[in-house]
């Protein structure tokens, strides 16, 4: 399963957005919300190539970064990691302490409700 640590999540958020994306856009655009040096950032673009997140692409002196995997893809797996992490692979428990434990709204329950009964009508 792939691991991606939560700066490599803020770079994957960047390129996401943005599509394709050469280095300094993504430098430009983390400019904005973190200090981290350039040559950071690129290690971080480095390691998602590596890890088959983003692919790199030659565009004469600069490469053009693109994201392989999509959010989805990416959520669901971070879902699947915290969920045997912190529940052992227990969903119900985690649904449990989220709805007895956490600010949900009314309308978040009615949500919830909804997509149970709709999970419970499909079996």
């Amino acid at each position: 399963m792939l691991k991606i640590s939560d700066a490599e999540w803020d770079v994957m958020e960047v390129v996401w957005q943005l599509r394709r994306a050469t280095a300094a856009e993504v430098i430009s655009t983390l400019s904005q919300t973190h200090d981290w040096n350039h040559r950071t950032i690129r290690t971080l673009l480095s390691r998602l190539v590596d890890k088959r997140a983003l692919s790199a692409e030659s565009e004469g002196a600069k490469y053009v970064y693109a994201a392989i995997l999509t959010r989805r893809q990416c959520v669901r797996q971070e879902s699947r990691s915290f969920l045997d992490k912190v529940f052992g692979g227990d969903a119900g428990a985690l649904l449990t302490h989220f709805v007895k434990d956490s600010r949900v709204s009314r309308e978040e329950l009615e949500q919830l409700r909804r997509l149970l009964d709709e999970k419970l009508d499909q079996e």
